[in-house]
């Protein structure tokens, strides 16, 4: 698993993991049943504080992207929708993509631009999901 972190981001270190982990899931670098390193082992391989490794690792299990199990480690769990209600779902996926529409106007993509990407992006996307 290979996370790079960005200690000078605003985006806190725990959540950097998350949301990578979250990725490597959703493209399917990482599938049900994998393991993950250990606590320890995550945060030796990455420079971090203990606590913070498992901070992220008790987020994605809370999110059901993981499973944690006493004593055998942590494994991908494979269901791959949250326990959220679909309101709380489409909540979240609006604010994500606001955060992304804000960032399109920083960069300067004209926002025109932004349902060609998506749908390029979305055609990458199913082709490593079936790879």
């Amino acid at each position: 698993m290979d996370l790079k972190l960005n200690p000078s981001s605003s985006v806190p270190i725990y959540a950097q993991v998350v949301s990578q982990v979250r990725a490597l899931v959703a493209s399917r670098a990482l599938r049900a049943g994998d393991q993950l390193p250990s606590i320890r082992d995550l945060a030796a391989s990455l420079r971090i504080n203990r606590n913070t490794a498992a901070k992220a690792y008790e987020a994605l299990e809370s999110d059901g992207v993981i499973e944690m199990r006493q004593g055998h480690g942590c494994y991908v769990t494979g269901r791959g929708v949250t326990p959220w209600s679909k309101e709380e779902r489409l909540r979240r996926l609006e604010r994500a993509i606001d955060q992304a529409l804000v960032e399109a106007y920083h960069l300067g993509v004209p926002f025109e631009e932004i349902p060609g990407l998506v749908r390029r992006r979305l055609e990458r996307f199913k082709k490593e999901e079936s790879a």
